[in-house]
């Protein structure tokens, strides 16, 4: 009998340069803080003029990958790029993968007032008895020139809350109470939220892994 294929090695991330596969400064800011200790070099995609990848996939991971490989191929670097969402219960898992998508206005830019606002609307409208139970996902992917990629992922439950709470964060930090506490993500400092909201547990599984 021969031996079973052994499992694919998890590559490991060499100091120097990284891509971060951006646009979105909250996400620049929050990993470039993780990643700030591993002595690597962070440069976000929108420093690079590289271009916004459409994002077709159906799941975080297929629209995390899409973008760190775009963003590696692109600048000959190594590229790590976050999908995450807002998963409410009550709603089926909306907007989930489509989170950015509710804040999208006619002309281009991204009303996140606007986007909590259709989440209240749509809760509001199943009653007083609907569930407000909700979740962040981050899925982290961690591509290579070459198309080798690394996947992970992190998840926080929470609440939804209505009105909107605080004036730090960002996306539907304002409107979102993580399990254990009373304040949302907005009404937390950088350093609160940085230590244990879904992108940090995501970056804990590469740090795991990679370094």
């Amino acid at each position: 009998m021969t031996d079973p294929v052994p499992p694919q090695a998890i590559r490991k991330l060499q100091t120097g340069k990284l891509v971060i596969a951006t646009h979105n400064a909250g996400k620049v800011r929050e990993i470039a803080d993780l990643l700030s200790s591993y002595g690597i070099e962070t440069v976000s995609a929108a420093e690079l003029d590289l271009p916004e990848p459409e994002e077709t996939g159906t799941t975080f991971m297929a629209n995390a990958e899409l973008k760190a490989m775009s963003a590696a191929d692109l600048s000959g670097l190594p590229a790590l790029a976050d999908d995450s969402g807002l998963c409410v219960d009550a709603l089926g898992g909306d907007p989930g993968v489509y989170t950015a998508n509710w804040a999208e206005t006619a002309d281009g830019t991204r009303d996140w007032m606007m986007a909590m606002g259709k989440v209240e609307d749509k809760l509001t409208a199943l009653g007083p008895d609907a569930s407000r139970a909700a979740h962040f996902v981050s899925t982290l992917a961690l591509a290579w020139p070459d198309g080798h990629v690394e996947w992970f992922e992190g998840r926080i439950d929470g609440t939804m809350v209505w009105p909107p709470r605080g004036e730090m964060g960002f996306g539907y930090d304002p409107v979102f109470v993580p399990l254990g506490e009373t304040r949302t993500f907005a009404e937390m400092s950088f350093d609160e939220k940085q230590a244990s909201n879904h992108r940090a547990r995501a970056f804990a599984k590469l740090v795991a892994a990679v370094f």
